[in-house]
């Protein structure tokens, strides 16, 4: 089956990542909605296209070494099997030298299906150890920082 995700961001919120995809039939649970651990996912592709892919397909270092240290999430309407594509809207609202924060809509046109936030630490791999970002990590990741005054 072909991959229908799409990456790109709105021209009117300029400092959130988009990332779109449909809801695939297996997503759906006993309850004809989508599982909420089905939700997490979801983020967790959005993370890794707005750090790893969208970087790399732009030829630029992806952002390496970040663990989720916390996830929350608010569940606003059941999201079912529709065929439109949904959205997960992403964007960071804390910066820090070794930390960061998310906020997360999963929507589409219509409804606000969930949102969430999320903290992530930079994490050297090699030595299982806290770090922290990069000048050149920081930079990518404030892209996204949620200005003061939107």
């Amino acid at each position: 089956m072909e991959d229908t995700a799409t990456l790109h961001r709105l021209e009117d919120t300029g400092y959130r990542h988009v990332y779109e995809f449909h809801v695939r039939f297996g997503d759906i649970d006993s309850q004809m909605h989508v599982n909420n651990v089905k939700f997490l996912g979801y983020l967790e592709d959005a993370r890794l296209a707005m750090f790893h892919a969208d970087p790399v397909r732009a030829g630029l270092e992806p952002v390496r070494g970040m663990v989720v240290s916390r996830h929350e999430i608010d569940y606003k309407v059941p999201l079912s099997g529709v065929i439109h594509p949904i959205r997960v809207e992403t964007w960071v609202t804390e910066l820090r030298a070794a930390s960061f924060k998310l906020a997360y809509e999963v929507r589409d046109a219509d409804n606000l299906y969930a949102t969430a936030t999320s903290t992530l630490v930079a994490f050297d791999v090699e030595s299982a150890r806290l770090r922290r970002y990069t000048p050149q990590e920081r930079a990518y990741i404030a892209r996204f920082l949620k200005p003061a005054d939107a």
